[in-house]
């Protein structure tokens, strides 16, 4: 096995790598199209990943996250559109799930005056708008959910 890096600023790439406890040669291995040197560039971000590395990176080192990671922070339709995903125990997010709903349901009335017209109005934007970062919660925390669910799926065989 190679040596383990002591460089201080790795990128999440790198400590994906090393936390799969693969050399860089390991991983160009199982990543067959990817070589160690393109790899040593992707890691130190002088050559920026292609989507289908980042698939097969986290394919090869067991890291449903990885994905959501690139997608939410270097995709530019990613950063948009793609919350960023943590991985949490599953009571975490199970409390998180609950408040989120248990807020959003307490809103439900609000919402169908909202949605009703069809418009909303300027008494409402402010309503919307926490109603609509209610809904962001629930998805990032059903985001969350199923990345955990990922990561534990060999447990539950």
């Amino acid at each position: 096995m190679g040596k383990r890096s002591v460089k201080e600023h790795k990128t999440r790439y790198q400590l994906d790598r090393e936390d799969a406890q693969l050399t860089r040669e390991a991983a160009s291995e199982r990543l067959t199209f990817i070589s160690p040197d393109r790899l040593e560039k992707i890691e130190s971000g002088k050559t920026a990943p292609q989507p289908e590395d980042i698939l097969a990176m986290s394919k090869a080192y067991h890291d449903p996250l990885l994905c959501n990671y690139y997608c939410s922070t270097q995709c530019p339709i990613g950063q948009e559109f793609v919350p960023r995903a943590e991985l949490k125990d599953l009571t975490q997010i199970t409390l998180e799930a609950l408040s989120s709903l248990n807020a959003l349901t307490k809103q439900k009335d609000r919402f169908i005056e909202i949605a009703a017209d069809r418009q909303i109005s300027d008494d409402e934007a402010a309503d919307f708008a926490m109603i609509r970062e209610k809904l962001d919660e629930i998805a990032r925390t059903a985001t969350s959910l199923n990345y955990w669910m990922q990561a534990h799926a060999e447990e539950a065989k």
